[in-house]
């Protein structure tokens, strides 16, 4: 065991320590980040594709085109009444003689087709084994004839921490449950009330409009009543049986909040 994230008294974080620290946090993958223009692609002609600028993480290690900036690819010419598919990758490569390390925009040629093209192969690797090439597909160049259809960008631009956080604040949230009421001749037991369900999820704006629940019998062979359904009476939540229930029972579920507007259906 070493210390990575401190000081030793000489440089010690390596490359590899870094991209590990990136792949458990954003992922083992191959991902664009969310800066700069997010890696957009602008086919300036047939033979001239421009990379506006962001982030690229593959594998963990990161690579960009400067804010501000752009990086020019240069592409082959397509050819009349054929259709082909050109792949632009970014070029992972580690000098093995000097361990310095680069990424390069490289055009793989795909093969011409009168009917139906197919894209070429990239190098698979994983700079992170030891891997010397390691290509990370950026984009595709369809072409038919001598003009470029279409630039297909082949990754997704990952979530922020922010974003993730966000989508996350209007997820519906579940909590399961299970209890054992004693029912005295009603047909309704009592499950929890506003103020359990604000504890429960941690929160202080639960109504019976963005709460309730799902229940049903945790015992259906040891009584011949079966939940029909929760109901709101003021601020507690019962659950409703088809018949009057005496004793001890026990009933399962899923209490729920939503902290989304409510939509009101008509």
């Amino acid at each position: 065991m070493e210390i990575v994230s401190g000081r030793t008294g000489s440089p010690h974080v390596t490359s590899t320590q870094f991209r590990q620290m990136l792949e458990g946090s954003i992922g083992q993958g191959s991902y664009i980040l969310s800066s700069g223009n997010n890696i957009e692609p602008e086919l300036v002609s047939n033979n001239q594709l421009k990379i506006k600028s962001g982030m690229i993480c593959h594998h963990g290690c990161i690579s960009a085109v400067q804010l501000g900036t752009y990086d020019t690819v240069t592409l082959d010419n397509g050819r009349q009444g054929k259709k082909r598919i050109d792949l632009v990758v970014n070029r992972y490569t580690k000098n093995s003689s000097t361990g310095i390390e680069a990424c390069n925009w490289v055009v793989i040629k795909g093969a011409e087709s009168s009917t139906t093209a197919v894209a070429p192969s990239a190098t698979v690797g994983n700079l992170q084994d030891g891997d010397l090439i390691d290509d990370c597909p950026v984009f595709e160049v369809h072409y038919d004839g001598i003009n470029v259809r279409e630039v297909k960008k082949l990754l997704s631009v990952a979530s922020n921490l922010a974003e993730l956080n966000s989508n996350y604040a209007n997820d519906v949230r579940f909590i399961p449950f299970t209890m054992t009421p004693s029912g005295t001749g009603d047909n309704s037991a009592l499950i929890a009330s506003l103020a359990k369900i604000n504890s429960l999820f941690g929160i202080t704006d639960a109504t019976p409009q963005n709460s309730g629940a799902i229940i049903m019998n945790g015992d259906g062979d040891a009584h011949i009543f079966h939940a029909e359904s929760a109901t709101w009476k003021g601020k507690d939540l019962y659950a409703v049986f088809n018949m009057e229930v005496n004793g001890r029972f026990r009933i399962t579920g899923l209490l729920y909040y939503s902290p989304a507007d409510v939509i009101t259906l008509s």
